[in-house]
């Protein structure tokens, strides 16, 4: 599962002209990891369709397939899954292989954490340097039994059943801590409550409820609290997952800073927890049209047509950092290439992903010849007011996937080629990224 034990795969990027063509990226992660795990938990076959194929998603689909459900895919593209309904996981018969996928461990923590199963969970290097004990504390109030390496991988779990409901306020704004508990409360006797007083991706409530589970949302004096009643009986379905705007965001910035280009991306998933990468390109300055805005497995979806712009420096909001946590990175790139100085800030979260997002993108930046300076929880980046910057560094992409990314689309503004270390990272979430860049470039 681990990319970490084939060799690097380093690859050089510049400029070398503009985009246009119409693409489509591969399904959303957060949905597809979703998807599967509550599949597995309804009695019946599932069938999905755009399933996101990254490693992060199969190491998901070998873990269910580890604890009972069975779980292919068709000929068609679209995968079916068997599921044993909640409460009837299956002791697995050895270790579960994370790989590189934080969603993944995070989530299934909190689906094992209500079943009286025993895992071992382990992953890559990369994943076992990852904090999980935002998790782990919850997850012990409802009865779970975890034994962890300083808080990180390996770690063991000994499920309780039944379970013990919880109300529990998120000390941080984490998707990955309000959907563990809320997979673990489908397995406990009562109600869970999660308290959010920060928004965060809302995919796990609309597909909970899609799926037939009891889950009210409500807003007290302004913060949500979210209450899923256990013992649920899923009932299954059948899901179109839409394209990942966090991979959207890579190919939206490429042509919004890249002069002459204009791309349009298909099937984008607008959900407003999601989408505020586009909302910040907008506010820069950025020529973003949304088309054909419809409805899809209730989430927002639409085509975005994505032209040059001339961007100017934004200090977003830091209230606005859950909308498009996992798209700074990228973001980090429009301002380099934008007029004026842009501050971000109430980014400590990027501290704490795949790497410390804040100090690899500015080393990267520097690379490239950009100006960025380094803030306790954020970053301040000078723009080049469009102009191309020199390029000509080696960067370290510290096996992320998004640093490996965002450094190759700051490399098409880049006179001299940027080296970057290792791209294999990159098919943990998005396989197809060189192809579709290639392709916007041919058809130039």
């Amino acid at each position: 599962m681990s990319h970490t034990s084939s060799p690097p795969q380093s690859a050089q990027f510049r400029h070398i002209g503009t985009l246009h063509g119409d693409i489509t990226v591969p399904g959303d992660k957060s949905i597809s990891h979703r998807a599967l795990m509550l599949s597995a938990l309804a009695v019946g076959e599932s069938r999905i369709s755009g399933l996101l194929e990254g490693e992060d998603v199969l190491a998901t689909a070998a873990a269910m397939r580890a604890m009972g459900s069975h779980i292919e895919r068709g000929s068609d593209g679209d995968w079916r899954v068997h599921g044993v309904g909640v409460g009837g996981l299956l002791q697995p018969t050895q270790a579960l292989d994370m790989g590189n996928s934080g969603t993944s461990t995070r989530l299934l923590l909190g689906l094992l954490a209500s079943h009286a199963i025993t895992a071992t969970f382990v992953g890559d290097a990369s994943l076992s340097a990852r904090p999980m004990g935002r998790v782990i504390e919850p997850l012990s109030r409802m009865g779970a039994d975890i034994h962890a390496t300083d808080g990180r991988l390996p770690l063991m779990l000994r499920g309780m059943a039944p379970a013990i409901p919880i109300s529990y306020r998120l000390p941080v704004a984490s998707a990955q801590v309000k959907s563990a508990i809320m997979l673990a409360a489908l397995n406990t006797p009562g109600m869970c409550e999660i308290i959010e007083p920060v928004p965060t991706r809302d995919h796990s409530e609309r597909m909970l409820a899609g799926f037939g589970a009891n889950v009210v949302v409500e807003l007290v004096n302004g913060v949500r609290h979210i209450r899923v009643a256990g013992e649920a009986q899923l009932r299954p379905q059948s899901l179109t997952v839409p394209g990942d705007p966090s991979s959207a965001a890579f190919f939206a910035v490429a042509a919004s800073i890249i002069p002459g280009s204009n791309i349009t991306i298909r099937n984008v998933g607008m959900n407003p927890t999601r989408s505020g990468i586009f909302k910040l390109l907008r506010a820069m300055g950025g020529d973003i049209v949304e088309e054909n805005a419809r409805i899809v497995g209730g989430e927002a979806v639409a085509d975005l047509v994505v032209r040059h712009a001339s961007l100017c420096a934004v200090e977003p909001d830091p209230a606005d950092a859950p909308s498009m946590i996992d798209e700074f990175p990228v973001a980090f790139i429009a301002a380099a290439l934008a007029d004026g100085r842009s501050i971000f800030r109430g980014l400590d979260e990027l501290r704490v992903k795949e790497s410390d997002r804040i100090s690899a993108m500015v080393a990267a930046l520097k690379m490239m010849g950009a100006v960025a300076e380094e803030l306790p929880d954020g970053i301040a980046i000078t723009g080049s007011s469009g102009e191309i910057l020199p390029g000509g560094g080696n960067i370290a992409g510290l096996l992320d996937h998004r640093i490996c990314m965002a450094s190759a689309i700051g490399g098409l503004m880049c006179h001299a080629p940027v080296t970057i270390d290792d791209m294999a990272p990159v098919a943990t979430s998005f396989p197809t990224f060189a192809q579709i860049l290639r392709k916007l470039h041919s058809d130039s």
